[in-house]
């Protein structure tokens, strides 16, 4: 619907004339008319108030589709690391209301869980601030060094604390609903492997690769991992080195023998394979997964200047082939290339 033609609705339903809307509005009433009979558009600052007196959402004024809508809220989310009160709440009110409806049910859940984990990460955020400046004031005391922990997932030295069995046996229910389900067998592997149940992860490893829609070359990459956390690291090295040499130019290969080789900190190794799956990317934007894994070997190696550069190469990447020049996410990374410059 026209956005007028919108406007024109809600006055009737509302009771009002042009007259009453134009002075609720701080306008003429002709222009009120205009916008009516779509010889005019209401100025973009006039929206809100306009919103605020017929009590709906803008997105109400214009009349969107529930997907448009999902598309706007995921994103906004993608975008901005908080969202104010006000939006989060219109954003989960109209999202409650769409998970009744049969064919929106699973779009609006997904972005339910989302939203919620979009603004637990805003108010993680918060939470590390706070207690990296507790923990500054008193290194000595644990104080509020558990919240720290939680807030940025750091390393747990309890097992019971750090273990993964509440998501492996999520995974094995799921997989024993879904049998034929590749993407549960991913999971319930990664989460075995962080584990070191080797065992059971060769059975998942197995069953996976009798699949439908098995990848070989993935499945010889979760043999090479399985390898290593059986502790077994010249087998798990033989693994990938063969692997990369039957599919040298093969991006997704590359990545995944740089993730190995970053995991076990052989870092000259890894960066040379991070530059070369992403130097072998073909398609356009490419993926800055590549670069992000550079710049934190150089970090951890303590070459600053070298990780500012990175920096750079993915905001230049960002700008160029992804088309974001402003935004959060550049923030983010203009932040962490100056302290890098700073420690440098």
């Amino acid at each position: 619907m026209e956005l007028g033609k919108k406007i024109r609705q809600l006055r009737f339903k509302a009771g009002m004339t042009q007259e009453q809307l134009a002075e609720q509005l701080g306008i003429s009433p002709q222009s009120v008319s205009k916008w009516e009979n779509a010889v005019a558009m209401p100025d973009i600052s006039t929206l809100p108030l306009l919103a605020e007196v017929f009590g709906v959402t803008i997105d109400d004024l214009f009349d969107l589709t529930a997907e448009q809508r999902f598309n706007r809220i995921e994103h906004r989310m993608d975008i901005e690391d908080e969202l104010p009160q006000d939006v989060f709440l219109e954003y989960e009110e109209f999202l409650k209301s769409q998970v009744s409806d049969r064919e929106n049910k699973k779009r609006a859940t997904e972005l339910l869980a989302y939203l919620y984990w979009h603004r637990m990460e805003m108010f993680g955020q918060k939470a590390s601030r706070c207690a990296r400046d507790c923990v500054r004031m008193s290194p000595n005391e644990k104080g509020s060094q558990w919240i720290l922990q939680k807030a940025e997932g750091h390393a747990a030295w309890d097992w019971n604390i750090s273990n993964h069995t509440k998501a492996i046996e999520f995974y094995k229910e799921l997989l024993a609903e879904n049998p034929e389900s590749r993407m549960c067998c991913l999971f319930l592997l990664d989460n075995l492997i962080a584990d070191h149940r080797v065992s059971e992860a060769e059975q998942v490893l197995s069953r996976m690769r009798r699949l439908k829609d098995a990848r070989p070359v993935l499945d010889r990459v979760y043999e090479a991992h399985i390898a290593l956390a059986r502790f077994d690291e010249p087998e798990a090295d033989r693994i990938m080195e063969e692997l990369v040499r039957e599919h040298e130019s093969e991006p997704g290969c590359l990545f995944e023998a740089a993730q190995y080789y970053a995991k076990k900190c052989s870092y000259e190794k890894a960066i040379e394979l991070y530059e070369r799956a992403f130097a072998a990317q073909t398609r356009r934007p490419r993926f800055q997964d590549e670069l992000m894994g550079i710049a934190d070997i150089y970090e951890i190696q303590g070459e600053y200047r070298k990780a500012a550069e990175t920096c750079d190469r993915i905001l230049d990447l960002l700008g160029t082939e992804w088309g974001i020049t402003e935004g959060d996410e550049r923030k983010r990374l203009e932040e962490r290339k100056a302290k890098l410059l700073a420690k440098a």
